[in-house]
């Protein structure tokens, strides 16, 4: 599977406000500069997490982003989805309908996919990564 590279970075950026600063405000500056991406374009990213409920925009001297009531549950397929939307990965191009036994086993891999996501929390990965602030 492959995605984005905004997935990517989403995935990473989520990571760190987990496992350096649950509570506190980070600037869009300085996790552009830890992922070495343009703020501009890491702002857009961010603006679909606001979006999605995960994070929250503080105005002000010390704003930034931090992380949304709740984050402890947050999982890869909630950021996934959040950045590339929830369609289908596969799509059978024929027209067979829902007896494509093609598209039966490629739907089959895709839901224990979305499984394996749903249940891969960030917290949990927050905790075995060493952060320096």
């Amino acid at each position: 599977m492959k995605y984005s590279k905004a997935t990517d970075y989403a995935l990473h950026t989520m990571l760190y406000l987990v496992a350096a600063s649950p509570n506190k405000p980070v600037g869009v500056q300085q996790l552009a500069e830890r992922h070495e991406v343009s703020p501009t374009y890491l702002s857009k990213i961010l603006t679909k997490l606001v979006k999605a409920g995960m994070i929250e925009s503080i105005s002000g001297a010390n704003g930034g982003y931090r992380l949304k009531r709740n984050w402890e549950n947050i999982s890869f397929l909630d950021i996934i989805q959040a950045i590339e939307g929830s369609a289908s990965l596969f799509d059978c191009s024929l027209n067979h309908g829902p007896e494509c036994l093609i598209q039966q086993v490629v739907l089959s891999a895709e839901d224990k996919m979305e499984e394996h996501l749903r249940n891969q929390k960030m917290s949990e990965l927050a905790k075995k990564m060493k952060i320096v602030l």
